[in-house]
């Protein structure tokens, strides 16, 4: 890594500027397409890298480096008579600069991203301006919605537009918001993440519906087969959630953190971590389907002509320790339940923590807490919004409390020993969605505890549209170690409508199907083509 800073290093220029695409082939270009050629966007990830490089090892070389392009980048923005009134046609240095701001405690990187985010979508709008000058009539993916620009973000209504860009800028909107206390700001970012999450977020916590565009297409509509649901938007999500928990501690934002980590995140990377999918289909009716806007194909990629989702993937789990514990002023708080150790202050007082659990596949989370000397703080736990009942106890005495806002606190004097365990009751679901999504009204889904299931038509008869759940079924789960690394099944008795009698007709009357008995076989949906590349289907015709 110290020679790799060291490169990076060399090719920054005299004046701080870093983009080695425009030193080496367009020198004379700089700053003059922001729309489209993410010269920021590429800065933003280089200032995260430094923050992260930094931390880890306490080496400053890339930070300071970084250092000096943000302060070029603050001289050549903003809104003084010399400064470009522009920003990135696709967002992240917004929540870069806060990043670097926290590092650094530098002022002017926070007012840099305050401005960036205030100035997004004004009108002229500066894309146009900008388009102009350069003599570039090319209007790309549908005008300047799809770069959350069309109007200023305190305006919007929805979410729109590419579904990455989308969410890189509400997470950089809302560090903008912790960091200054802008409760305007903050409404915003609320009524955007409640739209996403509400109306447009497939049930495996993906994002971003349209092929055309990589983009949030209209309310309700979560198609199957043709989802894009992109790997990468479907981390911003996870990231954009666990920034909103960071601000008002609520259970429904480690919900969908939850949700999107272990479904529509982990699907983009093969069990063996050496292949990838882009989009994460729901519905895979054929080993690869040709759209107007390209092949969907229900087999992991070694790698991408955009490869954005691979690395995106390595630094998701690279960041996950950061993401199982927060801490408030007087306690500390676990918002993911996985094996863990976690050493930190609560009130002057060290504390360390060690989670264990067999979590997602059981409900049962034991915490041993040793505090460096008896300390009163509050320990929280996010009771998930899947968990309809569950149980709690302290050194083996049950502790009854009532969950508020997704938690449950409790408070008490801890002494080096004492442990905490929590029981999260894990039924199969079976879960409808609203009848305005159309593409799977009279379907269900079904899941247990955070994690969705599919039918793979390497355990089941290669129609899974003629399947048909009952409204109650008995099913049973199985741990399986030697099944796709080690997961829960699931298993139960449906019914299957006979495909005899059709021959080569399209159409007949109705009525004329007869059902039998049969057994359907269920799998984790992050886990899905990883034997045969077959048919999938997460969502199922219900009875």
């Amino acid at each position: 890594m110290d020679d790799v800073v060291d490169l990076i290093v060399s090719a920054q220029q005299p004046d701080g500027y870093l983009n080695t695409y425009y030193t080496v082939a367009e020198p004379g270009q700089r700053w003059t397409n922001l729309r489209d050629m993410h010269e920021l966007y590429c800065a933003g990830h280089l200032m995260e890298a430094a923050v992260a490089y930094h931390q880890a090892t306490g080496k400053r070389k890339l930070l300071d480096c970084l250092c000096r392009y943000a302060d070029h980048i603050d001289a050549q923005f903003g809104p003084g008579p010399n400064q470009t009134p522009g920003y990135c046609g696709h967002p992240e240095i917004e929540l870069a600069l806060v990043s670097l701001y926290r590092a650094t405690d530098e002022l002017r990187y926070l007012d840099l991203a305050r401005y960036f985010v205030a100035q997004r979508g004004k009108s002229p709008n500066y894309f146009a301006v900008e388009a102009g000058q350069r003599r570039d009539a090319t209007e790309h993916w549908g005008g300047p919605e799809y770069y959350q620009a069309d109007k200023p973000l305190s305006q919007q209504i929805s979410i729109e537009g590419h579904a990455v860009r989308a969410l890189y800028l509400l997470s950089g909107a809302i560090d903008v918001a912790a960091e200054t206390g802008d409760p305007r700001l903050l409404a915003t970012c609320k009524r955007l993440f409640d739209n996403c999450v509400n109306r447009r977020m497939y049930i495996t916590g993906a994002v971003g519906s349209g092929r055309h565009g990589e983009r949030f297409t209209y309310d309700y509509d979560l198609p199957n087969e043709t989802a894009y649901a992109e790997t990468c938007a479907n981390i911003a999500l996870a990231l954009t959630a666990h920034r909103m928990l960071q601000v008002e501690l609520n259970g429904r934002y480690g919900d969908v953190m939850e949700r999107a980590i272990y479904n529509g995140v982990t699907s983009g990377v093969s069990l063996k971590g050496d292949r990838f999918f882009y989009a994460n289909p729901l519905t895979a009716a054929h080993e690869a389907l040709t759209t107007t806007t390209g092949t969907i194909s229900a087999k992991r990629q070694q790698w991408f002509d955009c490869a954005c989702c691979p690395p995106n993937i390595a630094r998701l789990l690279a960041k996950v320790n950061q993401l199982i514990f927060s801490k408030s002023a007087n306690g500390l708080i676990v918002n993911l339940y996985s094996s863990s150790k976690v050493r930190t202050q609560i009130g002057g007082v060290n504390v360390a923590a060690e989670m264990k659990t067999f979590y997602p596949w059981d409900g049962i989370i034991e915490i041993n807490l040793v505090p460096a000397q008896t300390a009163g703080f509050s320990l929280a736990l996010r009771i998930p919004g899947w968990c309809a009942k569950w149980s709690l106890k302290v050194n083996g005495k049950i502790v009854k409390l009532k969950s508020a806002d997704g938690y449950v606190f409790i408070d008490r004097d801890w002494r080096k020993g004492d442990v905490v365990r929590l029981e999260l009751d894990m039924p199969v679901r079976i879960t409808e969605t609203n009848l305005r999504s159309r593409n799977n009204a009279g379907k269900v889904a079904m899941e247990r505890g955070p994690i969705v299931y599919c039918a793979e038509e390497v355990d089941n008869d290669p129609d899974l549209s003629s399947y048909i759940v009952p409204p109650i079924t008995k099913w049973s789960t199985k741990l399986e170690p030697r099944l796709l690394g080690g997961v829960v099944s699931i298993t139960g008795k449906v019914l299957k409508e006979d495909p005899a009698g059709w021959n080569d007709q399209l159409y007949r009357s109705a009525g004329q199907s007869k059902l039998k008995t049969a057994q359907l076989k269920l799998i984790p949906y992050c886990t899905w083509s990883n034997r045969k590349v077959k048919r999938m289907q997460v969502w199922l015709r219900r009875a």
